[in-house]
């Protein structure tokens, strides 16, 4: 099945550019950049599927340039593949893609961590334990998809909070593999829960500006995933490189 399509054969309405979005050059080609990796990410575009980008623009309501444009960047970040007179397909979820990411990502947000908990003030704490309670309201009410914006949320603040923002989109443009091994494994038992507790001690940690403490809790953190790769790629090997 097209992964655009719904019930009714229209695209969802989260994937539709507006004629606003459209009118600004720049930003359509950040939406439909955005669009389209988003769509990766979550499997809506499943590893190996063929994307037209004749089809794209169409559902997307945008000229074929911002896609082609788009394309370009997904084959820079490695999550799609371009072969000549072939056509551009979703590349499998790679090991080594995924410990590249990895590696980058600890590096970067363990070293603004550590920041974070000697710069957050009483206010900024609070508004991280807001962020939790929302993490808590959308795993209660089994909605995956809230719950994984509001995880990359509290990841995002926390690099904010050490006064190096660009901690965060740099650890994000490298980690479209290990976004994909994050989404999966969202839907394992009892999988959330041991995020939403490790949260926790993350914060707890900043809240504390115990530096080296919030930094050796985010590092565990991060790594859980990993040990549940070998779970993920049981139950999708066709997701994966062989």
């Amino acid at each position: 099945m097209d992964a655009f399509n719904d019930t009714e054969g229209h695209a969802p309405s989260r994937m539709r550019i507006t004629i606003s979005d459209r009118a600004a050059g720049l930003r359509t080609r950040g939406h439909v950049y955005a669009a389209l990796r988003d769509a990766i990410v979550t499997a809506e575009f499943e590893p190996g599927q063929r994307l037209s980008e004749t089809d794209l623009a169409e559902r997307l309501g945008v000229s074929r340039t911002p896609v082609r444009e788009a394309l370009v960047r997904l084959r820079d970040d490695r999550l799609v593949e371009i072969v000549p007179q072939l056509g551009t397909y979703v590349t499998r979820i790679s090991h080594a893609a995924v410990g590249d990411a990895q590696f980058v990502r600890e590096s970067l947000e363990c070293a603004a961590v550590r920041l974070a908990a000697q710069k957050a003030s009483a206010e900024d704490i609070e508004a991280l334990h807001a962020i939790l309670q929302r993490q808590v309201e959308a795993h209660q009410a089994n909605d995956v998809a809230r719950f994984y914006v509001f995880d990359d949320e509290l990841h995002r603040s926390l690099c904010d909070l050490s006064a190096h923002g660009i901690a965060w989109s740099l650890s994000q443009r490298a980690s479209g593999h290990l976004n994909r091994i994050r989404r999966l494994s969202m839907t394992l038992p009892a999988y959330i829960d041991e995020m939403i507790d490790e949260h926790h001690t993350v914060v707890g940690a900043v809240a504390r500006k115990k530096a080296s403490e919030a930094e050796k809790a985010l590092r565990k953190h991060l790594q859980m995933v990993l040990s549940f790769l070998p779970d993920i790629q049981r139950s999708h090997p066709q997701y994966f490189e062989s």
